[in-house]
């Protein structure tokens, strides 16, 4: 419910669909009130390049303020994606796009997932980055996966 409102309050509705799952969820950091911290894991498929997927890691803040959508998550996350079969590319593959979003708060930061194509060497490179700027730039991650379109 709270990626739908953020995708209506960011209008990020016209990004491409992709398919997003939750693999597991680990408890950090008890709290007494409302949910405890957590590592979320999720798992974001190329809507566009068959037999890819993207693993996300990141923080969730919990407390009664992160129960309610209400607290900022922390910009600590990682991305590690793979070939899980056969990859799959169309031919009108844009060479850069934003393939997925993730929000960290309800109202403040969101991650956006980017595909890349190196057509030189024959890789796909996934960056996920932080809306939130700290200290000029913003938190990423990046992953790379081979092609095997020569």
């Amino acid at each position: 419910m709270r990626k739908v409102l953020l995708a209506l309050v960011l209008g990020l509705t016209a990004a491409p669909a992709f398919a997003q799952t939750r693999i597991d969820s680990i408890n950090t950091n008890f709290r007494w009130l409302g949910p405890d911290d957590k590592i979320i894991v999720e798992r974001y498929d190329d809507p566009r390049v068959g037999n890819v997927s993207c693993y996300l890691s990141r923080a969730e803040t919990g407390g009664i303020k992160g129960g309610l959508g209400f607290a900022e998550d922390p910009s600590r996350f990682s991305i590690a994606c793979r070939a899980v079969g056969p990859v799959t590319m169309p031919a009108s593959l844009p060479k850069t796009e934003v393939i997925g979003f993730s929000q960290a708060s309800l109202f403040f930061k969101t991650f956006r997932i980017h595909r890349s194509l190196d057509a030189e060497k024959h890789v796909l490179i996934y960056t996920v980055v932080s809306t939130k700027l700290i200290n000029g730039s913003p938190f990423n991650s990046i992953s790379v996966v081979p092609t095997d379109v020569r």
